[in-house]
Protein backbone atom coordinates (compact mmCIF):
# COMPACT_ATOMS: atom_id res chain seq x y z
CA UNK A 1 0.00 0.00 0.00
CA UNK A 2 1.34 3.36 -1.00
CA UNK A 3 0.68 6.05 1.59
CA UNK A 4 0.79 9.67 0.54
CA UNK A 5 0.68 13.14 1.99
CA UNK A 6 0.74 16.57 0.41
CA UNK A 7 3.36 18.82 1.97
CA UNK A 8 2.91 22.59 1.53
CA UNK A 9 6.44 23.21 0.25
CA UNK A 10 8.60 22.43 -2.78
CA UNK A 11 9.94 19.01 -3.79
CA UNK A 12 13.43 20.44 -3.32
CA UNK A 13 12.70 21.33 0.28
CA UNK A 14 11.26 17.86 1.00
CA UNK A 15 14.22 16.22 -0.70
CA UNK A 16 16.61 18.33 1.39
CA UNK A 17 15.27 16.54 4.48
CA UNK A 18 15.69 13.14 2.78
CA UNK A 19 19.24 14.14 1.80
CA UNK A 20 20.09 14.91 5.44
CA UNK A 21 20.91 11.43 6.71
CA UNK A 22 21.34 12.67 10.27
CA UNK A 23 17.65 13.70 10.34
CA UNK A 24 16.23 10.18 9.86
CA UNK A 25 15.54 9.46 13.56
CA UNK A 26 13.49 12.68 13.63
CA UNK A 27 10.98 11.48 11.06
CA UNK A 28 11.35 7.71 10.51
CA UNK A 29 9.17 5.98 13.09
CA UNK A 30 11.24 3.30 14.82
CA UNK A 31 14.68 4.76 14.07
CA UNK A 32 16.03 5.77 17.46
CA UNK A 33 19.71 6.58 17.02
CA UNK A 34 21.89 7.54 14.07
CA UNK A 35 25.38 6.05 14.46
CA UNK A 36 26.90 7.27 11.20
CA UNK A 37 26.05 8.53 7.71
CA UNK A 38 28.30 7.59 4.78
CA UNK A 39 30.02 10.44 2.99
CA UNK A 40 28.11 11.32 -0.17
CA UNK A 41 24.68 10.37 1.20
CA UNK A 42 22.26 9.98 -0.62
CA UNK A 43 24.35 8.70 -3.57
CA UNK A 44 23.62 5.17 -4.76
CA UNK A 45 25.40 2.67 -2.51
CA UNK A 46 25.80 4.98 0.48
CA UNK A 47 24.34 3.90 3.81
CA UNK A 48 22.85 5.15 7.03
CA UNK A 49 24.03 3.30 10.12
CA UNK A 50 21.22 3.44 12.67
CA UNK A 51 19.65 1.74 15.63
CA UNK A 52 16.04 0.71 16.06
CA UNK A 53 14.18 -0.15 19.24
CA UNK A 54 14.26 1.13 22.78
CA UNK A 55 17.43 1.05 24.83
CA UNK A 56 18.72 -1.40 25.99
CA UNK A 57 16.91 -3.54 23.41
CA UNK A 58 18.30 -1.84 20.32
CA UNK A 59 19.38 -3.48 17.07
CA UNK A 60 22.08 -1.89 14.91
CA UNK A 61 21.23 -1.94 11.22
CA UNK A 62 21.85 -0.10 7.97
CA UNK A 63 19.79 1.46 5.19
CA UNK A 64 21.32 1.74 1.71
CA UNK A 65 20.44 3.93 -1.26
CA UNK A 66 19.36 1.77 -4.23
CA UNK A 67 18.35 4.59 -6.59
CA UNK A 68 18.02 8.36 -6.41
CA UNK A 69 16.74 11.21 -8.54
CA UNK A 70 17.29 14.39 -6.50
CA UNK A 71 14.07 16.28 -5.97
CA UNK A 72 12.01 13.39 -7.38
CA UNK A 73 12.68 9.99 -5.81
CA UNK A 74 14.72 8.09 -3.25
CA UNK A 75 14.73 4.29 -3.15
CA UNK A 76 16.19 2.56 -0.11
CA UNK A 77 16.85 -0.94 1.14
CA UNK A 78 16.55 -1.15 4.91
CA UNK A 79 17.86 -4.16 6.75
CA UNK A 80 15.33 -5.59 9.18
CA UNK A 81 17.38 -8.04 11.21
CA UNK A 82 16.42 -10.84 11.77
CA UNK A 83 13.50 -10.65 9.32
CA UNK A 84 15.45 -9.72 6.17
CA UNK A 85 15.20 -6.39 4.39
CA UNK A 86 12.60 -4.00 3.06
CA UNK A 87 12.47 -1.78 0.01
CA UNK A 88 11.25 1.78 0.58
CA UNK A 89 10.43 4.15 -2.27
CA UNK A 90 9.75 7.83 -1.60
CA UNK A 91 8.43 9.63 -4.68
CA UNK A 92 7.94 13.42 -4.80
CA UNK A 93 5.42 15.05 -7.16
CA UNK A 94 4.96 18.81 -7.43
CA UNK A 95 1.35 19.93 -7.49
CA UNK A 96 -0.62 23.13 -6.88
CA UNK A 97 -0.69 22.51 -3.10
CA UNK A 98 3.04 21.82 -2.79
CA UNK A 99 4.56 18.34 -2.97
CA UNK A 100 2.69 15.06 -2.94
CA UNK A 101 4.94 12.53 -1.23
CA UNK A 102 4.24 8.86 -1.89
CA UNK A 103 5.85 6.22 0.30
CA UNK A 104 5.83 2.51 -0.48
CA UNK A 105 7.49 -0.10 1.71
CA UNK A 106 7.53 -3.87 1.41
CA UNK A 107 9.66 -6.81 2.53
CA UNK A 108 12.01 -7.91 -0.24
CA UNK A 109 14.16 -10.58 1.44
CA UNK A 110 14.12 -12.95 4.38
CA UNK A 111 11.27 -14.50 6.35
CA UNK A 112 9.12 -11.34 6.19
CA UNK A 113 8.54 -12.03 2.48
CA UNK A 114 6.39 -14.99 3.55
CA UNK A 115 3.89 -12.54 5.05
CA UNK A 116 1.26 -11.64 2.42
CA UNK A 117 1.60 -8.10 1.10
CA UNK A 118 -1.89 -7.18 2.36
CA UNK A 119 -0.83 -8.11 5.92
CA UNK A 120 2.47 -6.24 5.54
CA UNK A 121 0.49 -3.18 4.44
CA UNK A 122 -1.81 -3.32 7.48
CA UNK A 123 1.22 -3.24 9.79
CA UNK A 124 3.39 -0.80 7.84
CA UNK A 125 0.86 1.78 6.56
CA UNK A 126 0.06 3.44 9.93
CA UNK A 127 3.77 3.78 10.74
CA UNK A 128 4.50 5.25 7.31
CA UNK A 129 1.61 7.74 7.60
CA UNK A 130 3.14 9.01 10.84
CA UNK A 131 6.61 9.10 9.24
CA UNK A 132 5.27 11.25 6.39
CA UNK A 133 3.58 13.60 8.86
CA UNK A 134 6.92 14.04 10.65
CA UNK A 135 8.77 14.52 7.35
CA UNK A 136 6.23 17.20 6.38
CA UNK A 137 6.68 19.02 9.68
CA UNK A 138 10.45 19.17 9.24
CA UNK A 139 10.32 20.15 5.55
CA UNK A 140 7.84 22.98 6.08
CA UNK A 141 9.62 24.41 9.10
CA UNK A 142 13.09 24.26 7.54
CA UNK A 143 11.95 25.97 4.35
CA UNK A 144 9.17 28.23 5.52
CA UNK A 145 5.56 27.87 4.44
Amino acid sequence: MVVELTVPTTPGQVFAVLADGWSYPLWVVGATHMRDVDDGWPAVGTRLHHSVGVWPLQAHDTTEVVDVRPGEMLELRARLWPTGSARIVLALHADSAGTRVEMDEFADSGPATLVPRVVQDMVIAPRNRESLARLAAIATRRGGR
